[in-house]
């Protein structure tokens, strides 16, 4: 990876999900997303802010993207992140962190 790249693999988004009162929500139903995670799998010398292994929020709309080896990724720049998720070491409950 060149520059502030980061090449990750978005996460498969399942065709039908369940609201938080129980109800289901078929794939014919849901509007188009705005924005997605995905999960780094490389990244360029210069980027300062973003691990491999971390999850990340971006766009989806602005992306590039590139299959190697059968395996689909989107490349981004380091700018284009939205938000990266930590989780809590020290057994709090309280789940992710944006």
């Amino acid at each position: 990876m060149l520059h502030d790249r980061l090449l990750v693999e978005p996460e498969v988004d399942s065709s039908e999900r369940q609201s938080t009162a129980g109800l289901v929500i078929p794939a014919t139903a849901a509007g188009a997303k705005r924005l997605a995670w995905a999960q780094v799998v490389a990244k360029g010398e210069h980027v300062r802010q973003v691990a491999v292994g971390d999850r990340v929020l971006y766009d989806p709309e602005d992306r590039a993207e590139v299959d190697l080896g059968g395996t689909d990724y989107v490349l981004l720049r380091e700018r284009d992140v939205h938000g990266v998720t930590e989780t809590e070491d020290e057994g709090g409950a309280t789940g992710l962190y944006l």
